[in-house]
């Protein structure tokens, strides 16, 4: 139980930064696809990243989407749930 707790809490660690990856809009513009889903990471860190990589130019936010959900799952050590929060935008 206790190395499963920490495997779990490496990976949250691991994966506490939010990402992006270049992408067109619908009028074809480049754009930004910005993902901060975890529940280590908050909206703070999509628009921290967005202000990264458009520096003083600016963007705009054309798609913002986020959910919340729970996850179950089962073994031959016992059953474990916790919650799944996804948060992504788009940005130009």
């Amino acid at each position: 139980m206790k190395r499963i707790i920490l495997v779990l809490s490496i990976v949250a660690f691991l994966g506490g930064c939010a990402t992006a990856s270049k992408t067109f809009t619908s009028d074809g513009k480049e754009g930004y696809f910005i993902n901060c889903s975890g529940s280590a990471l908050n909206w703070g860190m999509c628009y921290e990243k967005a202000g990264q990589l458009c520096g003083t130019k600016g963007y705009e936010v054309l798609e913002k989407s986020g959910d919340t959900g729970a996850m179950v799952t089962a073994g031959q050590y016992g059953l474990f749930g916790g919650s799944v929060i996804n948060r992504s935008m788009i940005i130009r």
